[in-house]
Protein backbone atom coordinates (compact mmCIF):
# COMPACT_ATOMS: atom_id res chain seq x y z
CA UNK A 1 0.00 0.00 0.00
CA UNK A 2 1.31 3.45 -0.87
CA UNK A 3 1.46 6.30 1.59
CA UNK A 4 -1.89 8.11 1.76
CA UNK A 5 -0.08 11.45 1.77
CA UNK A 6 1.91 10.77 -1.41
CA UNK A 7 1.00 11.37 -4.99
CA UNK A 8 3.14 10.78 -8.06
CA UNK A 9 5.17 13.96 -7.54
CA UNK A 10 4.97 15.06 -3.93
CA UNK A 11 4.46 13.97 -0.38
CA UNK A 12 2.51 16.12 2.06
CA UNK A 13 4.08 16.34 5.49
CA UNK A 14 4.08 18.47 8.61
CA UNK A 15 6.05 21.66 9.03
CA UNK A 16 9.44 20.98 10.61
CA UNK A 17 11.61 23.57 12.38
CA UNK A 18 14.25 23.06 9.67
CA UNK A 19 11.78 24.44 7.09
CA UNK A 20 12.40 27.94 8.44
CA UNK A 21 15.27 28.57 6.01
CA UNK A 22 13.14 27.90 2.89
CA UNK A 23 10.27 30.01 4.21
CA UNK A 24 12.65 32.83 5.12
CA UNK A 25 13.93 32.89 1.51
CA UNK A 26 10.34 32.84 0.19
CA UNK A 27 9.29 35.68 2.50
CA UNK A 28 12.16 37.80 1.17
CA UNK A 29 11.29 37.23 -2.50
CA UNK A 30 9.23 39.48 -4.74
CA UNK A 31 6.98 36.47 -5.23
CA UNK A 32 5.72 36.81 -1.66
CA UNK A 33 3.87 39.88 -2.89
CA UNK A 34 1.39 37.71 -4.84
CA UNK A 35 -0.52 37.65 -1.59
CA UNK A 36 -3.06 40.26 -0.53
CA UNK A 37 -0.36 42.77 0.37
CA UNK A 38 3.36 43.29 0.63
CA UNK A 39 4.54 42.44 4.11
CA UNK A 40 7.57 43.99 5.81
CA UNK A 41 10.59 41.70 5.96
CA UNK A 42 10.51 39.24 8.85
CA UNK A 43 13.62 38.30 10.75
CA UNK A 44 14.97 34.79 10.53
CA UNK A 45 14.28 34.46 14.27
CA UNK A 46 10.60 35.22 13.66
CA UNK A 47 10.37 32.69 10.83
CA UNK A 48 12.08 30.11 13.06
CA UNK A 49 9.47 30.82 15.75
CA UNK A 50 6.69 30.37 13.20
CA UNK A 51 8.12 27.04 11.96
CA UNK A 52 8.59 25.77 15.53
CA UNK A 53 5.04 26.79 16.46
CA UNK A 54 3.61 25.10 13.35
CA UNK A 55 5.63 21.95 14.05
CA UNK A 56 4.11 21.79 17.52
CA UNK A 57 0.59 22.90 16.57
CA UNK A 58 -0.65 19.81 14.77
CA UNK A 59 -4.21 19.41 13.52
CA UNK A 60 -6.37 21.99 15.27
CA UNK A 61 -10.01 22.82 14.55
CA UNK A 62 -9.64 20.87 11.28
CA UNK A 63 -7.00 23.38 10.06
CA UNK A 64 -3.49 22.28 9.19
CA UNK A 65 -0.33 23.51 7.46
CA UNK A 66 1.05 20.90 5.06
CA UNK A 67 4.44 21.10 3.39
CA UNK A 68 4.95 19.85 -0.17
CA UNK A 69 8.06 17.73 -0.53
CA UNK A 70 9.19 16.52 -3.98
CA UNK A 71 9.35 12.72 -4.07
CA UNK A 72 12.33 12.61 -6.43
CA UNK A 73 14.59 14.94 -4.42
CA UNK A 74 13.06 15.27 -0.96
CA UNK A 75 13.25 19.05 -1.44
CA UNK A 76 10.64 21.36 0.06
CA UNK A 77 8.78 22.89 -2.91
CA UNK A 78 5.88 24.73 -1.22
CA UNK A 79 3.02 24.47 1.20
CA UNK A 80 -0.76 24.28 1.44
CA UNK A 81 -2.70 25.24 4.54
CA UNK A 82 -6.38 24.71 5.28
CA UNK A 83 -8.34 27.40 7.08
CA UNK A 84 -11.89 28.64 7.61
CA UNK A 85 -12.96 25.09 8.34
CA UNK A 86 -16.62 24.62 9.16
CA UNK A 87 -17.35 20.99 10.08
CA UNK A 88 -21.04 21.69 10.68
CA UNK A 89 -21.57 22.94 7.12
CA UNK A 90 -18.77 20.74 5.76
CA UNK A 91 -16.87 23.58 4.08
CA UNK A 92 -13.10 24.06 4.01
CA UNK A 93 -10.82 26.66 2.43
CA UNK A 94 -7.10 26.65 1.74
CA UNK A 95 -4.21 28.76 0.60
CA UNK A 96 -1.10 27.50 -1.12
CA UNK A 97 2.23 28.53 -2.52
CA UNK A 98 4.85 26.82 -4.62
CA UNK A 99 8.31 28.32 -4.53
CA UNK A 100 9.00 30.10 -7.83
CA UNK A 101 11.75 27.74 -9.01
CA UNK A 102 9.39 24.75 -8.61
CA UNK A 103 6.35 26.05 -10.48
CA UNK A 104 4.97 24.39 -13.57
CA UNK A 105 5.67 20.81 -12.44
CA UNK A 106 2.17 19.91 -11.20
CA UNK A 107 2.98 20.20 -7.49
CA UNK A 108 0.08 22.58 -6.71
CA UNK A 109 -2.43 20.41 -8.57
CA UNK A 110 -1.35 17.31 -6.70
CA UNK A 111 -1.29 19.06 -3.31
CA UNK A 112 -4.83 20.37 -3.80
CA UNK A 113 -6.11 16.93 -4.83
CA UNK A 114 -4.40 15.17 -1.90
CA UNK A 115 -5.79 17.67 0.60
CA UNK A 116 -9.30 17.54 -0.89
CA UNK A 117 -9.26 13.75 -0.88
CA UNK A 118 -8.51 13.84 2.84
CA UNK A 119 -11.14 16.43 3.72
CA UNK A 120 -13.82 14.83 1.54
CA UNK A 121 -13.15 11.18 2.37
CA UNK A 122 -11.87 11.29 5.93
CA UNK A 123 -13.30 14.47 7.48
CA UNK A 124 -16.72 14.28 5.71
CA UNK A 125 -16.48 17.77 4.24
CA UNK A 126 -18.75 18.35 1.25
CA UNK A 127 -17.40 21.56 -0.33
CA UNK A 128 -14.26 23.63 -0.74
CA UNK A 129 -14.22 27.40 -1.22
CA UNK A 130 -11.10 29.18 -2.46
CA UNK A 131 -10.44 32.88 -2.80
CA UNK A 132 -8.09 33.82 -5.64
CA UNK A 133 -6.85 37.37 -6.08
CA UNK A 134 -7.47 38.55 -9.61
CA UNK A 135 -3.87 39.84 -9.79
CA UNK A 136 -2.73 36.21 -9.46
CA UNK A 137 -3.54 34.94 -12.97
CA UNK A 138 -1.62 31.64 -12.57
CA UNK A 139 -3.75 30.71 -9.55
CA UNK A 140 -6.92 31.52 -11.44
CA UNK A 141 -5.86 29.30 -14.36
CA UNK A 142 -4.92 26.49 -11.94
CA UNK A 143 -8.34 26.46 -10.29
CA UNK A 144 -10.17 26.68 -13.61
CA UNK A 145 -8.07 23.76 -14.93
CA UNK A 146 -8.96 21.71 -11.83
CA UNK A 147 -12.67 22.26 -12.56
CA UNK A 148 -13.54 24.76 -9.85
CA UNK A 149 -16.61 26.90 -10.50
CA UNK A 150 -16.32 30.67 -10.31
CA UNK A 151 -19.11 31.46 -7.84
CA UNK A 152 -18.65 35.17 -7.35
CA UNK A 153 -16.43 38.21 -7.24
CA UNK A 154 -15.66 40.37 -4.24
CA UNK A 155 -14.96 43.64 -5.98
CA UNK A 156 -11.99 45.77 -4.96
CA UNK A 157 -11.37 43.74 -1.81
CA UNK A 158 -7.56 43.73 -2.01
CA UNK A 159 -5.19 46.68 -2.17
CA UNK A 160 -1.55 46.16 -3.04
CA UNK A 161 1.09 47.86 -5.18
CA UNK A 162 -1.04 50.99 -5.44
CA UNK A 163 -4.06 49.26 -6.97
CA UNK A 164 -7.29 47.64 -5.91
CA UNK A 165 -7.98 44.10 -7.06
CA UNK A 166 -10.95 41.78 -6.96
CA UNK A 167 -11.07 38.49 -5.11
CA UNK A 168 -12.54 35.68 -7.18
CA UNK A 169 -14.45 33.06 -5.20
CA UNK A 170 -14.17 29.52 -6.56
CA UNK A 171 -15.90 26.41 -5.24
CA UNK A 172 -16.06 22.67 -5.77
CA UNK A 173 -18.37 20.07 -4.23
CA UNK A 174 -17.38 16.57 -3.20
CA UNK A 175 -19.43 15.14 -6.08
CA UNK A 176 -17.63 17.35 -8.59
CA UNK A 177 -14.26 16.37 -7.15
CA UNK A 178 -15.08 12.66 -7.34
CA UNK A 179 -16.17 13.02 -10.98
CA UNK A 180 -13.31 15.26 -12.12
CA UNK A 181 -10.47 13.59 -10.18
CA UNK A 182 -11.27 9.85 -9.95
CA UNK A 183 -7.57 8.96 -9.52
CA UNK A 184 -7.70 10.62 -6.11
CA UNK A 185 -10.89 8.89 -5.04
CA UNK A 186 -10.24 5.61 -3.32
Amino acid sequence: MTNYWEGKLIRLRAVEPADAEAHFRFNRSDDYGMLDQLYPPASFARVEQWAAAQANEGFRDDAYSFQMEALDSGELVGGIATHHTNPRAGIVSYGLHVFKEHRGHGYATEAICLVLRYYFQERRYQKVNVGVYEINAPSRRLHERLGFTLEGTLRRSVYTRGEFSNELMFGMTVEEFRELHPDYWR
